[in-house]
């Protein structure tokens, strides 16, 4: 199984669905806490939209709440950048302190290895894992298919 990650900030609605379709991407992790973003710019990845351009592209959606970060750990995020000036869509990096309380509070408490193996049952040979931010550093999700990465021997490539 091979791992991948993307975000939606910087891209169009063609960019995004292109580069699923051009990484043969056939399992589809949205890992966000809330499955919407505000205004039209990126609404592609709401998630009824979502999940319909998706079905049409035979591309299977999963929705893993579980991994997504609460919203203590993100307001530990929040307070960061306002600290640091850093704006949301601009980060390249999750600071220290969001690092560390998500991999306590929700990586070491998930059974990756359950969710390994259910996405193995699946037949799972290409799989995504998404969230809004841009840079992979700047997410959670990079985290995850760290974790997954060092435990099952996965290839990871970021969109």
């Amino acid at each position: 199984m091979k791992l991948f990650t993307i975000g939606v900030y910087g891209s169009t609605e063609d960019s995004f669905f292109n580069v699923l379709k051009d990484n043969g991407i056939d399992t589809f992790c949205d890992i966000r806490q809330r499955r919407g973003v505000r205004g039209n710019q990126y609404s592609y990845v709401n998630s009824n939209y979502l999940q319909t351009k998706l079905k049409e592209l035979d591309i299977r959606y999963i929705y893993e709440k579980n991994l997504a970060p609460t919203n203590e750990i993100r307001q530990k995020q929040k307070d960061e950048d306002k600290r640091t000036g850093m704006d949301k869509k601009h980060r390249a990096e999750l600071g220290s302190v969001f690092k560390a309380e998500y991999t306590k509070s929700i990586l070491d408490a998930y059974d990756i290895v359950d969710f390994n193996n259910r996405l193995i049952d699946l037949g799972a040979k290409n799989v995504v894992f998404f969230c809004v931010e841009q840079f992979p550093k700047a997410c959670h999700r990079s985290l995850v298919v760290a974790r997954m990465a060092r435990l099952f021997d996965h290839e990871v490539k970021h969109l």
